[in-house]
């Protein structure tokens, strides 16, 4: 992990983030602590954590210790759960739990007074005034969370895929709900630069299996085309959680080559650079980029990130 936020830092990515998924990854914690040693410049948080495996003051104490270790480049991620609780038996926290939870969060993290589980409390050692409150992003899929984000969160990170009808529906929907907060609005987008577009696709098929299958979860199909909206109906009804994240999974073998493409963005760094220009025509602020699948070849995931960190993110910061 030191190595790879050296590595990341060097390039002139803004940050990392780790995810929290017990079963598949390393503590994310511990993660994040030798991120922050390595490095002097990237934000570090979760990405996401979620308020079921972690309390959501003891999510609160952990990046506000983050906070302070690293001068204030922390970010904490929420959002309602994936693996992290289907493979301990457990479905995602709802819409009005997430909710919850952040509200608490926030408090805590202003050193507030929380009421949470029948009892208060807050964070007591917060330092006073020396380093500043930690922003908080939300991974939002359906409307019911993306306006939990819009009315608590400082960010908003949507995950319903690159198709910019569906992104604008979600910008929308947050702006709809925010009245008169503007957080920052981001997205987490499955990405994979490669010059044969067939090895792109197969490198973030598992990736994008985990985010489509949520895409129209408790949420109107608008934006979504219908290679779009058949792909993730079928994602929906065989997703086989054993194989969570894994390219090679036949779920994710059945994933049309058109749905990949409208999905994610995989393709020549010319290509890729031309949707994610589109993308922040939008408004959309912030991209957070998912790399290969969890069985993708780490050859293969190495040089399409070196890709992409040569021939792509140079050019990012012109495109507003």
């Amino acid at each position: 992990m030191a190595e790879l936020a050296r590595r990341i830092e060097d390039w002139g990515y803004a940050g990392l983030l780790v995810a929290d998924s017990q079963n598949l990854n390393a503590d994310v914690w511990v993660e994040l602590a030798l991120a922050g040693a390595a490095t002097e410049r990237i934000g570090l948080g979760p990405g996401v954590t979620n308020p079921r495996t972690r309390h959501p003051a003891v999510t609160a104490s952990a990046v506000a210790t983050l906070q302070a270790e690293t001068g204030g480049r922390a970010l904490l991620g929420l959002g309602r759960g994936d693996s992290a609780l289907t493979q301990i038996g457990q479905r995602p926290v709802s819409a009005a739990e997430l909710e919850d939870a952040l509200v608490a969060v926030q408090g805590y993290l202003r050193g507030e007074e929380v009421e949470l589980g029948g009892s208060s409390g807050r964070i007591r050692w917060l330092p006073d005034d020396t380093i500043p409150k930690v922003p908080v992003t939300v991974a939002a899929t359906g409307p019911r969370v993306i306006a939990a984000a819009a009315r608590h969160a400082e960010h908003i990170d949507f995950t319903v895929g690159a198709e910019p009808a569906r992104l604008r529906w979600a910008i929308e929907a947050a702006e709809s709900a925010a009245e008169d907060r503007r957080p920052s609005l981001g997205a987490f987008l499955n990405v994979a630069v490669h010059p044969d577009r067939v090895v792109a696709r197969d490198l973030v098929r598992g990736s994008v299996a985990i985010f489509a299958r949520f895409a129209t979860e408790g949420a109107p199909a608008d934006g979504l085309s219908e290679v779009t909206r058949r792909g993730i109906d079928g994602l929906t009804a065989d997703y086989d959680e054993g194989r969570h994240g894994e390219g090679d999974a036949p779920h994710a073998r059945r994933l049309e080559d058109d749905f990949i493409d409208r999905f994610a963005l995989v393709g020549t760094p010319d290509e890729v650079l031309e949707r994610l220009a589109e993308i922040a025509t939008l408004g959309v602020e912030r991209v957070v980029l998912v790399p290969g699948s969890l069985d993708a070849d780490p050859a293969l995931v190495a040089e399409a990130n070196d890709l992409f960190a040569a021939e792509v993110l140079p050019h990012m910061s012109a495109l507003g």
